[in-house]
């Protein structure tokens, strides 16, 4: 039995054009006219778009359940549009051997309901530091090597880790921040931090190790992705190595676009890591996203306790969710302000992070069914109280949004249903 999905807006080679896709078996089929005993869901004119990808989320298990597990950040993920998440190693044990790292796909395989491509860490413990995890022993169930949350401190460090990432046809994918730079910040070093009296992370803790960073890719020919870009310098160095063809990107997220050090109020809710940066930071990461220098938004889920959070911007934790916002914010006040245009933020947010990482799922034949159905009329605030993730704490609260995932399939199994109307 076939189900086919009709009367939609199907997003293929970069735009939209009316069509029906069919699904059997759990990838998409020759469509054909359908036949007796097959189901088929009118989807209204809807927009029908290759499921979106995260690739950098935080799901919290094993290790931390009480902030997030893998089945309530899977089902934010699947309320959210996604179908692809790439989940970042800050946990208990950290992925670093075979072992560590199979207690998480155990958890994936028993609780997800997306793809979670989890990443293994660079260095044993997640330290930043000593030694260097075993890449081949790792390569076949992981997406990508990381340490976020942390930089490689040592150049000599990073570059035999290049070296072995690149052996084994993976990308490093790296949080780059410099620790002797951060004397203690937790805000951005800049007019909101001085004037309230707190203590301030600089910019070049992040573009000095990006550039550093780059230079070691074009060195080993390593893949190399810089995670949450926040700073115009990274923005140009980057744009420098792609202009030269290095294997060189880069990902930014929802509220470093729309947000920035100006908008900061005295809340946990505020911070993160790297932080909101100035207005010519976010005006640089626009301009990023439209040049196609930025070519990834990642959300950087980071879902911490109500009390975590609880301590103002110097006691509170580091970390936002944002899984379930992301699109309808970025719909409102870029597309919809005509910042850049809706497939642009499909390439964003679906197309260009899938083909980064070599993820599967899309909308052609033969293609695993992973797609997404948008309602781009659907308004409503974002309300923390309704998320289906354990994390509550976004700048986002009560901002007018706009556009919604309404249904979400992987696989070929509908993971999420928001009452689309259908024809059984």
């Amino acid at each position: 039995m076939k189900t086919f999905y009709t009367n939609a807006k199907i997003f293929r080679n970069g735009r939209f054009e009316p069509g029906l896709i069919a699904v059997e078996g759990g990838r998409i089929a020759a469509a054909g006219e359908p036949r007796p005993g097959d189901r088929v869901v009118d989807l209204g004119g809807r927009h029908l778009v290759p499921g979106l990808v995260d690739v950098h989320v935080h799901l919290r298990e094993p290790g931390f359940p009480q902030k997030e597990t893998i089945a309530t950040g899977t089902a934010a993920a699947a309320r959210g549009g996604y179908t692809t998440v790439c989940s970042m190693p800050n946990l208990n044990p950290a992925p670093d051997t075979p072992a560590t790292l199979g207690e998480q796909l155990e958890i994936i395989r028993r609780d997800a309901v997306v793809r979670v491509k989890p990443y293994g860490t660079i260095t044993m413990g997640q330290r930043g530091c000593g030694e260097l995890v075993d890449f081949a022993a790792l390569a076949p169930q992981v997406v990508g090597f990381s340490d976020d949350g942390r930089g490689v401190q040592s150049a000599e460090l990073m570059e035999e880790a290049m070296r072995r990432a690149a052996a084994v046809g993976k990308p490093i994918v790296a949080h780059c921040e410099v620790d002797e730079l951060l004397h203690g910040g937790y805000i951005h070093d800049g007019v909101y931090c001085r004037e309230h009296g707190h203590k301030g992370i600089c910019s070049e803790s992040e573009w000095r190790q990006v550039g550093r960073d780059i230079a070691l890719a074009e060195k080993t020919g390593c893949r190399y992705h810089v995670c949450h870009v926040s700073t115009k310098e990274s923005v140009e160095l980057v744009r420098r190595a792609r202009a030269k063809g290095l294997r060189v990107s880069c990902e930014t997220a929802p509220h470093y676009l729309l947000l920035c050090d100006e908008d900061l109020q005295e809340e946990g809710r505020f911070k993160m890591n790297p932080p909101l940066r100035s207005r010519a930071d976010r005006e640089a990461l626009v301009a990023g996203i439209q040049d196609g220098t930025i070519e990834v938004i990642a959300t950087d889920h980071a879902p911490h306790t109500a009390a975590e959070k609880a301590r103002g911007l110097a006691g509170s934790a580091m970390g936002i969710v944002g899984l379930e916002t992301a699109f309808p914010l970025l719909y409102k006040y870029l597309v919809l302000e005509g910042v850049i245009t809706l497939e642009k933020l499909v390439a964003l947010m679906s197309a260009n992070p899938r083909r980064i990482f070599a993820l599967e799922g899309g909308v052609e034949e033969g293609d695993a069914a992973d797609f997404t159905v948008l309602d781009l009329g659907a308004e409503c605030a974002v309300d923390p109280g309704t998320f289906l993730s354990k994390g509550r704490a976004t700048p986002f609260a009560g901002w007018k949004v706009q556009g919604r995932a309404v249904l979400t399939v992987v696989g070929g199994k509908e993971v999420y249903d928001d009452n689309y109307e259908s024809n059984r």
